[in-house]
């Protein structure tokens, strides 16, 4: 990379990824510090416990002050919902070293556009098509679980030439431990079926129809008591984005259909994996205890996110090349309303 060498990664954000990456990458050596709003609640020594059992690093820095953790970063990664990257570009781009590498883990959720159209033509762009890692949070700033990995990574690398591009794939392979594709573009890093379609199609069929206004007994459990009707709106709203793909600038296989993806043929078979994989037990829903019973939380992480940012800009694509998406359009304007009238 034109001489350059990786030593120092900041980690933005302190979500359950935050927390998982950077254990992860000290381990491997480098000095990792974390950019986040509560240093406070951090312990310098962070403990990721793993299927193969546990370690504990030391982290460099954790701090809430760019200028202390951005500035000597030479790979930046934002962690960060959608609706966050814009502050915390915001707040870095004073302090970014020349040459550095400014990604993210999130891309569906609008990283490069908000990036490319934020920071300088010269700050190379990088981000995940899916996130590295399967995580959850044990104590916060003190130890997390890393509940399973991906056997490969798919990256997106803008505003560097291919010799940059290739090496920057080539230490994430090395650095993050799993074989590392190069896309094409930041289209295909950004527009995927993973929280755009997944998430969006279960949570319309959890909450909207008959069970809008209703209360449950208990947290449901996302993927453990997935529906047949819910793998079927989301293969349906997958043809439609398949529809979309073929009027972008992408390949036309970089992105698998999730039919084929959960190892499916139909509705049922999607259902039955989806509620038997291992790393996914457990995962509760966005929903709230009242007196009442449980009832749907629209202010969640999952609605602001998956309906605010990754599903409104496959709606837009399909706005924008007059492509029909009926699916799509009825779940993502039901999304859209709940956010506003929560």
């Amino acid at each position: 990379m034109n001489g350059m060498e990786i030593r120092n990664v900041c980690l933005c954000g302190g979500g359950s990824l935050s927390h998982v990456v950077a254990g992860w990458l000290a381990r491997e050596g480098y000095g990792v510090s974390v950019f986040t709003r509560s240093p406070e609640r951090w312990d310098r020594n962070l403990t990721i416990h793993t299927p193969e059992g546990g370690f504990t690093v030391p982290l460099k820095a954790v701090s809430a002050d760019p200028a202390e953790v951005i500035a000597d970063a030479d790979v930046v990664l934002l962690t960060v919902p959608g609706y966050g990257n814009r502050d915390i570009l915001t707040a870095i781009k004073p302090w970014l070293k020349k040459g550095c590498f400014v990604g993210g883990v999130f891309c569906s959720s609008g990283f490069f556009f908000e990036a490319m159209e934020m920071l300088p033509e010269t700050v190379k762009l990088w981000g995940f098509q899916r996130v590295p890692f399967i995580s959850r949070v044990d104590e916060y700033g003190h130890s997390a679980y890393l509940l399973g990995y991906r056997p490969e990574f798919r990256i997106a690398v803008e505003r560097a030439v291919e010799e940059d591009k290739e090496a920057f794939r080539l230490w994430v392979e090395k650095a993050f431990g799993s074989k590392t594709v190069l896309l094409n573009n930041y289209l295909e890093a950004s527009i995927t079926n993973s929280n755009p379609i997944l998430h969006t199609a279960r949570l319309y069929t959890m909450f909207a129809g008959e069970n809008e206004g209703r209360t449950w007994d208990h947290n449901i459990l996302f993927y453990e008591e997935w529906t047949v009707e819910a793998a079927e709106l989301m293969m349906k709203m997958d043809a439609e984005l398949f529809r979309i793909l073929k009027e972008l600038p992408v390949s036309p296989d970089y992105l698998v259909p999730l039919v084929e993806y959960y190892e499916g043929h139909d509705a049922v078979s999607v259902k039955d994996k989806l509620s038997s994989i291992s790393g996914l037990k457990g995962i509760t829903s966005p929903m709230k205890q009242t007196a009442g019973g449980w009832v749907p939380n629209f202010g969640d992480r999952y609605f602001l996110e998956d309906f605010g940012f990754s599903l409104r800009y496959i709606y837009l694509l399909a706005r924008k090349h007059g492509i029909a998406t009926p699916n799509i359009d009825k779940v993502y304007l039901w999304g859209l309303d709940k956010i506003k009238s929560r």
